[in-house]
């Protein structure tokens, strides 16, 4: 014990500590060796453990705690995420857009968002929606959205 303070208390308090610093300096890391050190200190409390258990426990923890948030938050970008990152074009695909100006294999214009776009494909008359399907340059391919027709 460190001046009347039970260890159990002192590993809570230290893991407190550490996501108080994981605020104050954000990486993501204290975290989890905060939880671990806090676990560390309610089964010292609970099991009145020695010194060597206690660091043995800790170990342990630490180690499963940034193992699971490696696994849970630490999945990395995906190929295609990367590819699109700074290809506006390419985010578009996959979208139902509003033909602005005729579509058809040669030109025509459509809206995304607040913005308008080259396309071609088709071909769609203005106002209907077409689905973009890939890109060439800043030309975006599209083709008609497939809808039911109306009830008779």
């Amino acid at each position: 014990m460190i001046q009347g303070i039970e260890p159990g208390w002192i590993w809570a308090i230290a893991g407190v500590l550490l996501l108080i610093a994981e605020i104050i300096a954000p990486g993501f890391f204290l975290v989890f060796v905060g939880a671990a050190a806090i676990a560390t200190g309610l089964f010292t409390i609970l099991f009145d453990l020695g010194i060597a258990p206690q660091l043995i426990l800790f170990a342990v923890y630490s180690v499963l705690a940034v193992l699971i948030g490696k696994r849970w938050y630490g999945e990395p970008a995906t190929v295609d995420e990367n590819l699109r990152l700074n290809e506006p074009g390419r985010r578009q695909i996959g979208k139902t857009v509003t033909v602005v100006a005729a579509v058809d294999d040669h030109a025509g214009r459509v809206r995304v968002g607040d913005g308008e776009w080259n396309a071609r494909g088709g071909p769609a008359e203005p106002g209907e929606r077409v689905k973009v399907t890939g890109v060439e340059g800043n030309c975006l391919i599209v083709e008609p959205v497939r809808t039911l027709p109306p009830a008779q």
